[in-house]
């Protein structure tokens, strides 16, 4: 009978070490289920976390962006405004000196007995109504 106590001593205390080895395992499974769970719930609201990080970023950077477009496009409009003043100015300058250009061309013309455009216009006007009154008389005989 010994034995049989012994025998029945040993299978309890492997069925308690085997139930507890069962046991183990169950709260190993049942860890790696929790963390697989939570890593999907605290994944999913980690990545909208950084979708949201992201969109703030990308809102700062459009508005420096545009900041530095209209800081840009206002220096540019300031340029282009100096540079129509500018341009009005050398036109008037340029105007003057061509005009004192051509009435100092036009007068060393004449000292050396050279006629003018107006004036070659003016003849030319007067040679054709006497060409057409010679016509009119041509006729008329």
């Amino acid at each position: 009978m010994a034995k049989v106590t012994l025998k029945k001593k040993v299978e309890a205390e492997q069925a308690t070490g085997l139930s507890e080895v069962k046991l183990y395992a169950r709260k190993i499974w049942l860890a790696g289920l929790g963390a697989y769970s939570k890593a999907g719930f605290e994944g999913a609201e980690y990545v909208k976390d950084l979708i949201k990080t992201g969109e703030g970023v990308e809102r700062g950077g459009k508005k420096v962006v545009n900041e530095q477009i209209e800081a840009a496009n206002s220096e540019i409009d300031t340029v282009k405004s100096e540079v129509k003043g500018l341009k009005g100015e050398l036109e008037v300058q340029f105007e003057k000196v061509e005009h004192a250009f051509d009435s100092r061309v036009s007068r060393a013309l004449n000292r050396f007995g050279i006629a003018s455009k107006h004036d070659v216009q003016r003849l030319s006007a007067k040679l054709d109504g006497l060409t057409a009154l010679l016509e009119r008389v041509a006729r008329k005989q």
